[in-house]
């Protein structure tokens, strides 16, 4: 049956609770039967084969009508049609920060996995926007491009590994040019909303004349602060991932790294959009969706989808059959 398009095949798991009633049913009419045995003795055996025979088929229409309402419970489907769908949406750059400092514990159990976090929740209740991912340290490349396969974009953000981050500073600036370029070679939009998650600790040389350029290109931004005011020490690493004390100041002494709200609390207001500090709770995440879905969809490209049409009526219509036929008997 390969030509049978199964919508709800992960509905097979309950396959083993449909093959315990067909059990009990054949339990039950083993035991009918034995019953009919007993009473159909010696000069009786025509009720012994009248009364085994119905048993053995009310059985077999009930068996085969539980496997009808199994095969409709996995939905299936036939009749293939392609259909051309216009999809709107918006789009979304996520620009992570991956330099040294996001190796800080001050939020569970890192920053950049909380980051990480962060982005999977967001995405579970985006519907239609496209989105791409920028990593970015002392330099900044594009990790994911623009794409509404949130799937494949998953895969690249968890090819970002907490333990072989880059070890550099921080550059904004290098940050937001990147994502202008990316913006440029996507085409004309309406909205560029971008998504910086930071900790905002930044050494940018250039940083006043590219937030100059991104207003003048659009830009919208949601800066997400990932960190603590409070700070706490950045952990080294060696070469094979394993712990290796702390950085250190120029006086030897351990090194914290603080939330430096103030500079992206600057920069979401200098890019018509908000900021807001990251939180173990949910109501960050709902403000971003909030900031994105605020703004217009647009349309971006056709989508040409396959179709299949609905079949399993005619199961249960054949279970509804046999259980009539079962009943009559």
């Amino acid at each position: 049956m390969s030509f049978i398009h199964w919508a709800h095949i992960e509905n097979a798991v309950w396959l083993p609770l449909f093959m315990l009633a067909v059990a009990l049913i054949i339990f039950r009419t083993y035991k009918t039967m034995g019953a009919f045995a007993l009473l159909a003795k010696t000069h009786k055996n025509m009720l012994h084969l009248m009364g085994s025979k119905r048993s053995f088929t009310k059985a077999l229409l009930t068996c085969c009508a539980i496997g009808s309402i199994f095969l409709a419970f996995l939905r299936p489907q036939w009749g293939k049609q392609e259909q051309s769908v216009m999809q709107e949406g918006r789009d979304l750059l996520v620009l992570l920060d991956i330099s040294g400092s996001m190796r800080a514990q001050d939020l569970k159990p890192n920053r950049i996995s909380f980051a990480k976090l962060k982005i999977r929740s967001l995405l579970q209740q985006l519907s239609c926007e496209r989105v791409g991912l920028i990593l970015f340290s002392g330099s900044a490349f594009l990790q994911c491009p623009m794409t509404a396969d949130k799937h494949a974009f998953l895969m690249f953000l968890e090819n970002v590994d907490p333990e072989v981050i880059s070890s550099g500073t921080t550059a904004l600036d290098h940050a937001l040019q990147k994502a202008l370029e990316t913006f440029k070679q996507a085409g004309q939009r309406k909205n560029k909303l971008v998504l910086l998650l930071t900790d905002g600790e930044d050494f940018s040389t250039n940083l006043h004349r590219i937030k100059k350029q991104a207003t003048d290109d659009g830009i919208s931004l949601f800066a997400l602060g990932v960190g603590t005011p409070e700070g706490a020490p950045i952990p080294k690493f060696d070469v094979y991932g394993k712990p290796q004390g702390h950085e250190t100041d120029e006086q030897g002494s351990i090194a914290l790294s603080k939330l430096n709200e103030q500079i992206l609390q600057e920069l979401a207001s200098s890019l018509h959009g908000e900021y807001q500090r990251a939180a173990y709770g949910d109501d960050d995440v709902q403000s971003i969706v909030r900031f994105v879905q605020s703004h217009e969809k647009e349309r971006y490209e056709n989508k040409t989808v396959s179709l299949f049409h609905d079949q399993y009526p005619w199961f249960l219509g054949a279970a509804w059959l046999l259980l009539a036929l079962e009943w009559l008997l």
